[in-house]
């Protein structure tokens, strides 16, 4: 987290430009740009404000906008619930798409089954999410009219378009997610059928579905949970594109709003709280891994 706070201190502060000027307008003298930096404390060595900025980050102070005024943490309290929602939407899907089909395409593998749901994991991962968003929202948004394109309505005042307006967001990022997690389900439990005791437990007599579910799918579904946990990461970043293009108003919101203005406090924190929730959502894995195999914890 320290490394990551400081990259991200010195990459927003190296890059050319000036937010005084912005917040001072175009007409603004350059006493009044310099009056603007000085209040702004941006006149002071970058070694200071760094330090500055870092002791308050350790007291969950991420400072205030550059442009509002605003505290920066107020208004991540306020978009990352929103983000989380889609991001948690889209990885139900990708999981209760990309396992069961994973799993099906491995019991029958070589077989025509194998192939299309193969072809159709593989073509999730070759259409970029954004892709599979703007021709979502064409089809059913515009020919069909059967979803609203975009837009936002909080769950409290309208459940049932709030929950329309959720859908082709979470299915772009979830239809890509799930091919994914379809391979890798297929791969993990392609090995693990080839095991000893599983071969063994068919020697017993066990019926196919028991041995697929009971024995095979335990130990498959381990290296799974870590390519969900590492996906469930990467959509904190990744839905930067699909909230734009849907008008979802989470944390992209701050993020582009931040970079066009220079608004560095604001970039800083969206970007050490994508980057904190990956590291935790990792540690979950890693536990969650421990859980479903003890040799982990005693490895």
């Amino acid at each position: 987290m320290l490394g990551v706070a400081s990259l991200v201190f010195l990459v927003i502060h190296l890059i050319p430009g000036d937010v005084a000027s912005i917040i001072a307008g175009e007409r603004a003298t350059p006493d009044q740009v310099a009056n603007v930096r000085r209040a702004l404390g941006l006149d002071r060595p970058l070694a200071i404000q760094y330090l500055d900025w870092l002791s308050k980050v350790v007291r969950a102070d991420l400072g205030n906008s550059l442009v509002s005024g605003r505290p920066v943490m107020d208004d991540l309290v306020l978009q990352l619930p929103r983000t989380v929602e889609l991001m948690v939407s889209a990885l139900w899907i990708a999981v209760l798409i990309g396992i069961p089909t994973g799993i099906l395409a491995a019991i029958r593998r070589g077989r025509a089954t194998d192939l299309v749901v193969s072809s159709l994991g593989l073509l999730g991962l070759s259409v970029p999410g954004f892709v599979v968003g703007t021709l979502m929202a064409l089809v059913l948004g515009v020919y069909l009219r059967w979803l609203p394109i975009s837009g936002y309505v909080p769950f409290d005042e309208d459940p049932a378009h709030h929950l329309k307006l959720l859908v082709m967001p979470s299915l772009a990022l979830g239809l890509s997610m799930a091919g994914v997690v379809m391979r890798m389900t297929r791969s993990a439990m392609l090995e693990v059928l080839g095991e000893d005791y599983v071969r063994t437990a068919r020697a017993k007599g066990l019926a196919e579905r028991i041995v697929w579910y009971r024995h095979a799918l335990r130990n498959a579904v381990i290296p799974v949970v870590s390519v969900v946990g590492v996906q469930a990461g990467t959509l904190l970043g990744g839905t930067v594109i699909i909230e734009f293009i849907f008008n979802w108003p989470g944390l992209s919101s701050l993020l582009i709003r931040g970079i066009f203005q220079r608004d560095a406090p604001l970039v800083q924190g969206v970007i050490l709280l994508i980057s904190g929730a990956f590291i935790l959502i990792n540690l979950v894995v890693d536990v969650v891994n421990g859980r479903l195999d003890p040799r982990i914890r005693y490895g």
